[in-house]
């Protein structure tokens, strides 16, 4: 029952719930499958994977920028339509335009908007919309980097399966569906649901003017807020959460880039697990799993302990991978797909969860940029680590980013943010209370 109740988002909250998952899969189609399953077209992994570096650390140091003037941003939804129109278009750039210094632009920019379109702007909105069952909802929509990671091989059948590489074929279904989800979460909704008749949480106790009060006085306190970006990159805890989500990051999404390759290196040994499209389909079931119940996790007993269990699935999955048989890639890569979409969860529900609903865009908007950093040179860094040592070498990596990243969020403490948060609030003269009391 209490599962059901937290899935209860209501018609508005739906329609978020499939632009955001919708966007996600523009993330893996436009930008991961191009480093997986197009790269050779256009350059070669490394040309490609470095415009994605670029493109990403340039959407970053955006985000970082902005997250100074986050009071002054009057609507994120509007931003946020400008930059879903640009990254759909860049899309078709990179679909139909042919490899050289034009596409290598398109590509560029496809990545930069699609970084600051999902991955910043939408969760932005997911925060404000469900600051009580992010985890839920996040649990759901990230359930679209499993699932378009599992059909990558039917994407690059669709490419390659007429002998000359035809990439419209595979791209152009899935940009369909994109605009479609695009277009409805541009029309139906906006920054915040009491301002479209619907309610924050979807809480029915809640009345219209309760709401309404709640949404001014938020706004109104935004501007006051004793969390500035500079405080915030001076706390430790921000420092020991941020590092441990932006290494689920990197190796989830590195190593995504990367499988092909590495299965490849075994050559017809992976074939008694189904091949590349039989591994990449059993990605899926696991990345599934592992979202919703993650997701679940998270709502029910608290994102620290979420954000463990992940950093301690990604030490299994280095471990694994470190044995160098067939056997032990294969469970490496499906251990891994259980944190793989959790681990884009955590920058909404950290800053939903452990600071105040007023301070969440300029927390959200600190932590994000410098987890996606960590993600963004993922890719290159193993790229670089596969050339050298091979497979071994990247789960040794991973290996290694688990163990400092549970040491890490396990020395995160929310007690130590709600003491920072008091100091902070009386040297402002603002009235002290019980808000952060008793954050999990």
């Amino acid at each position: 029952m209490r599962v059901l109740k937290s899935m209860n988002f209501g018609a508005k909250g739906w329609i978020l719930l499939f632009y955001t998952f919708m966007a996600f899969a523009a993330q893996i189609v436009f930008t991961g499958y191009v480093q997986n399953v197009l790269a050779d077209l256009y350059g070669g992994g490394v040309h490609v994977s470095s415009i994605y570096t670029a493109a990403t650390i340039a959407a970053l140091a955006v985000q970082i920028i902005l997250s100074g003037f986050m009071a002054k941003i009057k609507s994120i939804h509007k931003i946020s339509i400008i930059l879903g129109a640009i990254a759909l278009a860049g899309a078709l750039g990179v679909t139909f335009v042919p490899a050289g210094m034009m596409w290598d632009v398109c590509y560029f920019v496809t990545v930069f908007m699609v970084a600051m379109w999902a991955l910043y702007s939408l969760q932005m909105l997911i925060g404000q919309w469900f600051p009580t069952k992010k985890g839920t909802f996040m649990g759901i929509a990230t359930l679209a980097f499993p699932v378009f990671n599992g059909l990558m091989g039917p994407f690059a059948n669709a490419v390659f399966g007429g002998g000359m590489p035809n990439v419209a074929k595979g791209m152009i279904p899935i940009w369909i569906i994109i605009f479609i989800a695009f277009l409805l979460g541009s029309i139906f909704l906006r920054d915040f649901p009491e301002q479209c008749g619907a309610l924050r949480d979807n809480d029915k106790t809640m009345t219209p003017e309760k709401a309404n009060a709640m949404l001014e006085a938020d706004l109104e306190a935004r501007k006051t807020t004793v969390w500035k970006t500079g405080k915030i990159l001076a706390t430790r805890d921000y420092w020991l959460i941020t590092i441990p989500i932006g290494a689920l990051l990197m190796c989830a999404v590195g190593m995504m880039t990367k499988t092909a390759d590495i299965i490849g290196s075994f050559g017809s040994e992976m074939d008694r697990f189904g091949g590349f499209g039989g591994i990449m389909f059993l990605v899926m079931v696991f990345g599934i799993i592992g979202s919703f119940v993650i997701g679940l996790i998270d709502t029910a007993i608290g994102t620290k302990k979420a954000i463990i269990i992940s950093c301690v699935l990604m030490v299994v999955s280095g471990i694994l991978g470190l044995s160098g048989s067939p056997l032990g890639t294969f469970l490496s890569i499906e251990v891994l797909a259980v944190f793989m979409g959790a681990s884009s969860n955590f920058a909404v529900s950290v800053a939903a969860q452990y600071w105040r609903r007023e301070d969440f865009s300029t927390i959200f908007s600190t932590i994000n940029p410098v987890s996606c950093f960590i993600q963004a040179i993922g890719p290159v860094v193993i790229s670089i680590i596969l050339g050298i040592a091979g497979s071994r070498g990247v789960f040794g990596m991973i290996f290694a980013a688990g163990i400092i990243s549970v040491v890490f969020s396990l020395l995160f403490s929310p007690k130590h943010i709600k003491s920072v948060d008091d100091k902070r609030r009386a040297a402002a003269g603002k009235a002290l209370d019980d808000e952060l009391a008793g954050r999990m």
